[in-house]
């Protein structure tokens, strides 16, 4: 039995037992943001892939008749799978849905480490040729096909990306180097509007390195989209002028957040993590990742105003930061659209000693062990609730956790690292939401 501490529930009240589900792909690595529960109820996600030479996979998990299928690895749905190039490896956004079909893009998956930072490879592999750039694609959830779009120009990938469902408009932020990318559906126009913060992180670490925006949201009324910056600033594009610019009164740059050097890599600095659109009050929800503090704030008067610290109780009471450099993607609104949903880090203690992980890390990443919470917030009524660790049926924890997706019949999907037969591997598992 694992020790536990009075920070941790005991063994007799864990009561989040994940389930999880063999897609059946052996070099699946960490998966961010690429899970999504579509119009149809089933569950749509990607599995990722760290080799040169091996795509991501594609999958759809059917609840009600509990299969999971394989719609085929990304090189191959982007028309690349002949091709001797760096392979699609990730997808690093989720679904949305449009026109009958759901949309999404690729990034890659295999770096090189040049200057003791994983960047965008400038040798590839022998026999091997540079990777070509990701793709804008769309499934079609009748037929089964799926159609590549458009590319992210300058061989980059999508490190985030967010649709604008009314409008069939598409924007992306590039890897490495931060292009903001527009992309219209219904027109195939695509705009490179050029570089949100510095050099992005192909910068020179102390001089123009900056950490990317993961998070894009989109204000329904207008069509104009919202993006954070290292620096704190808060920008918006008006797809209607063409125009990307900062919003004058408003800033992430809060004393709550922490105090952050924006040119070094291994935090979000002060990038917001995850944020999306709350149709009853008109105001985007967020939270920031390394300090785990909601906010909210209006496109209209540009108002942030903070809320509590959404970090797990066992965070709380600790006062430190989370193992988790850059703070967790799995963070939503529930189909109630009342309630946040929060799978965020917890310390572990054994003998009443915190496990604590490094002190410093080149880029984000997990410095040490911790359990996996969920906390949920109730947005009307302000409450904050803890609902405890996850676990596996063995006592194992579910680690590296940065995607989610509520179903409305209680459950949480999400992809997390899960050993098998001694290797470890990520894969799609879920958990009943408690009472």
């Amino acid at each position: 039995m694992m020790p536990v501490s009075t920070l941790e529930l005991p063994v007799a009240e864990r009561t989040m037992i994940a389930e999880v589900f063999d897609s059946g792909f052996a070099d699946a690595h960490d998966t961010y943001n690429a899970v999504t529960i579509a119009g149809d109820g089933k569950v749509y996600y990607v599995l990722s892939s760290e080799k040169h030479n091996v795509a991501g996979r594609f999958f759809v998990f059917d609840p009600a008749a509990v299969t999971t299928r394989c719609m085929g690895d990304l090189s191959e749905l982007c028309g690349e799978d002949s091709a001797q190039c760096i392979a699609q490896g990730k997808s690093h956004v989720s679904f949305y849905e449009y026109d009958g079909k759901l949309f999404f893009a690729t990034h890659i998956g295999y770096y090189e480490l040049i200057d003791g930072m994983d960047r965008l490879p400038r040798n590839p592999p022998p026999g091997y040729g540079l990777y070509r750039g990701g793709h804008i694609l769309s499934y079609d959830t009748v037929t089964g096909r799926t159609t590549s779009r458009a590319m992210i120009p300058g061989g980059e990938g999508a490190v985030s990306m967010v649709m604008d469902t009314i409008r069939g408009h598409i924007f992306c932020i590039s890897w490495p180097t931060g292009n903001f990318i527009f992309y219209d559906v219904k027109t195939g126009v695509l705009k490179n509007k050029g570089r949100i913060s510095g050099e992005g992180e192909n910068g020179i670490p102390g001089k123009d390195f900056r950490s990317l925006c993961r998070s894009l949201v989109v204000d329904p009324r207008s069509g104009h989209v919202f993006a954070s910056t290292a620096e704190g600033a808060v920008l918006c594009y008006n797809p209607a002028a063409d125009a990307l610019y900062g919003l004058e009164q408003v800033d992430l740059k809060k004393d709550y957040f922490g105090v952050y050097d924006f040119t070094q890599p291994g935090s979000m600095a002060y990038n917001w993590r995850k944020v999306f659109w709350h149709p009853q009050s008109k105001q985007v929800y967020g939270v920031h990742g390394n300090s785990g503090y909601l906010f909210k704030f209006d496109p209209l008067t540009q108002d942030l105003s903070l809320g509590p610290r959404l970090t797990s109780e066992p965070s709380r009471r600790s006062g430190m930061y989370d193992q988790f450099s850059y703070g967790y993607l799995g963070f939503a609104l529930g189909p109630d659209n009342e309630t946040i949903y929060y799978l965020t880090g917890g310390p572990i203690y054994e003998k009443g000693k915190w496990l604590r992980g490094a002190a410093a890390i080149a880029k984000g990443a997990a410095r040490g062990p911790e359990n996996l919470h969920l906390v949920t917030y109730h947005i009307p009524s302000e409450a904050y609730r803890d609902h405890g660790p996850v676990f596996y049926a063995d006592g194992g924890r579910p680690a590296y956790v940065n995607a989610i997706a509520v179903s409305a019949d209680g459950y949480i999907y999400t992809i997390a690292r899960v050993t098998r037969a001694g290797k470890t591997v990520s894969d799609l598992i879920r958990f009943s939401i408690p009472a």
